[in-house]
């Protein structure tokens, strides 16, 4: 623990959602809902004022179109979320070299090691400072939280929402924690909670209260013990400037369940290929080929190879994901695929390559008859069709960027029976006007997101002066908004 609150936990507000209202004018101050838009999707992110009808994140998409039925619902645009995440991630970086994010829109900075602070009066300005660095460069807003540990940073930040800066000051943790539910803790999910509440403890005060000796009855030695500490506040985990990968995968979940083998086999290896741009996008070769199947009954399968040595071979981890599938009994209808790469490395082993060309090479020629490829099932068999609505709402997601010759920049608001509907506006601009088109439109087509400020200024020199103190003093324990 520290003498001074000089750990920062940076949260941004609603991050998907509200990176949706800065770009859409038509769309501030009202319910936006971020998520996968089919019948079993959920939600990713709700702006504040969805969350007003109750919808909230990891809530299935039919539950929050019952609750705010005038939402507006959006399909995720992760490349402008990365493009904004890396913007923020830059001014945290200009605080501290140690910086750990969590997520795209949360990180721990440890302004110590950076020199930016010491003491109350400095992390606070620090951390002001931080903010409107923020809304300047991305429009965005972030909550602050500060605190001599990461667990209390944490929760300081939750207390800040939306939009504040909060401080925990240090020597205060144990009073701060007392009256909070045990789920505040790291660690303690529903099912702990639970098995908490039956012996009589809901609060963190009742863990304090209890004894290490008797959380460990409870929880076993290493849980049991880890949560008295933390109950009586203290936390001595460092910011961890890497936070080293352990693997790459991706996984889609259809709208209706896939019974076709072929069609099954088709999303598997789209879904590798997806999986070997994101391995070769972080600069990473993987050694295991991991694949998993949810069935029609919600059972879960998966099924691994090790290969010889890392790679990054599309064709290889096409190969090994095929292969995997051929255990994989899919007869009953599959709902969930995903494919994913394990054992990370910085390198790939060559030989490897040759090894996917001798396999290909020993395949039959799919160019040739059923009988001679031994591939007559596969010739007869035709995927699953897709009826219009469908494929339109796969090439014109809804929310996605569109460039139309005529009328500019703009966003799909929905598409169906043979028509997509964009309207024309665009960060900066007053809210546009909407206009339908049909979906093979030859003057439409997609388009690069838009950056949310426009002549953003330049923090490249940022901060100017390390507000350090020794002196005067602070607003700790309380919450402040512009």
């Amino acid at each position: 623990m520290r003498a001074a609150p000089t750990i920062l936990h940076l949260d941004m507000d609603a991050f998907y959602a509200s990176a949706e209202q800065a770009a859409k004018p038509s769309l501030r101050g009202k319910p936006v809902v971020v998520g996968g838009l089919g019948p079993r999707g959920v939600v990713a992110t709700a702006s504040y004022e969805a969350r007003r009808f109750g919808v909230h994140s990891a809530m299935p998409m039919a539950q929050a179109r019952r609750l705010a039925p005038n939402a507006a619902y959006l399909v995720p645009r992760f490349t402008l979320y990365r493009t904004v995440s890396e913007q923020v991630m830059e001014l945290l970086r200009r605080l501290s070299p140690l910086v750990e994010p969590l997520s795209l829109d949360e990180a721990f900075v440890d302004l110590e090691a950076g020199g930016t602070a010491d003491d109350t009066p400095s992390a606070l300005e620090i951390g002001r400072q931080l903010r409107e660095a923020i809304e300047a460069v991305t429009g965005l807003s972030g909550s602050v939280g500060l605190a001599g540990s990461k667990m209390l940073a944490k929760i300081a930040s939750e207390e800040a929402k939306p939009d504040g800066i909060h401080l925990i000051e240090p020597g205060t943790e144990r009073t701060h924690l007392a009256p909070m539910p045990v789920r505040t803790l790291p660690g303690v999910g529903p099912a702990t909670a639970d098995h908490l509440r039956r012996a009589g403890m809901t609060t963190v005060d009742d863990l304090a209260e209890a004894g290490e000796a008797e959380l460990i009855r409870l929880l076993g030695k290493a849980h049991g013990a880890s949560l008295h500490r933390m109950a009586l506040g203290f936390d001595d985990r460092p910011v961890v400037a890497e936070r080293d990968a352990k693997s790459v995968s991706v996984e889609d979940t259809f709208d209706m369940d896939l019974h076709d083998r072929v069609r099954v086999r088709t999303e598997v290896e789209r879904l590798a290929g997806r999986c070997v741009q994101r391995l070769r996008a972080a600069g990473r070769s993987g050694r295991t080929v991991v694949l998993k199947v949810r069935r029609y009954d919600f059972s879960t399968l998966t099924r691994s190879e090790t290969l010889r040595g890392p790679t990054d071979d599309p064709a290889v981890v096409r190969e090994s994901a095929a292969r995997l599938l051929e255990s994989v009994d899919t007869t009953g209808g599959v709902r969930l695929l995903g494919v994913g790469v394990t054992g990370l490395a910085d390198f790939t082993q060559e030989d490897l390559f040759a090894q996917a060309a001798g396999e290909r090479a020993a395949e039959p020629d799919d160019t040739g008859t059923p009988e001679e490829t031994g591939g007559g099932e596969r010739e007869e068999a035709e995927p699953e069709p897709e009826d219009a609505e469908q494929l339109a709402a796969r090439r014109w997601p809804a929310g996605h960027d569109v460039r139309h010759e005529t009328y500019g920049h703009g966003w799909v608001q929905g598409s169906g029976v043979g028509r997509v509907t964009v309207r024309f506006e665009e960060p900066w601009s007053a809210p546009g006007r909407v206009r339908t088109f049909r979906v093979d439109d030859p003057e439409l087509r997609a388009a690069d997101p838009l950056p949310l400020v426009r002549d953003a200024p330049d923090y490249s020199s940022w901060p100017a002066s390390r507000p350090k103190s020794r002196s005067g003093g602070g607003a700790a324990g309380a919450a402040s908004r512009p």
